[in-house]
């Protein structure tokens, strides 16, 4: 015997219209005309009525996503379908260094060598960056911000003869 269905999708005429509309856009994206064809693939008060794993292999999804969008749906309406929810931790995660951080510890990076050391090591940065920035930043952190600006530091300025050219460089 079947299971009785958990969620039920009935779209009214205005509903079906506006997520027709947005599947014919172009400027809409792959994962929104993806929901709006689940929910009308599902619709049980309009067309054919088609089973969540029909849906999901006739669309191209999974389904964990069918499922995922009929909740969407009866939890919060077509608008929280059509909303794409970002993660607080993915796209606006804090950066232990702005801008200005970055130019700072640049600024020291390029600077010359502490006394009794023929260069920067990034401990030593994370030590002179822990006073000047009155922030801890890790020596990974300063790894990464240095490694964005191409800055080498395992460079030294001792006028050391220059890597020759070959015929490729």
């Amino acid at each position: 015997m079947a299971r009785k269905k958990k969620y039920i999708i009935s779209l009214v005429d205005s509903e079906v219209n506006r997520l027709k509309s947005i599947i014919r856009k172009k400027s809409t994206t792959r994962t929104i005309k993806c929901r709006c064809q689940i929910l009308l693939a599902l619709d049980e008060a309009h067309g054919k009525q088609y089973t969540q794993e029909q849906c999901a292999k006739s669309i191209g999804v999974c389904k964990a996503t069918v499922y995922n969008v009929i909740k969407y749906y009866v939890d919060g309406g077509i608008d929280n379908v059509l909303s794409v929810g970002r993660s607080v931790n993915s796209d606006n995660a804090r950066r232990k260094l702005d801008g200005r951080a970055e130019a700072k510890l640049i600024e020291i990076a390029c600077g010359p060598a502490p006394e009794g050391h023929a260069r920067w090591t990034l401990r030593l940065l994370e030590e002179r960056a822990r006073v000047e920035l009155d922030v801890p930043v890790s020596k990974d952190t300063i790894g990464r911000a240095l490694k964005k600006t191409n800055c080498d530091l395992t460079r030294t300025p001792t006028g050391a003869s220059h890597p020759k050219k070959t015929q490729n460089s």
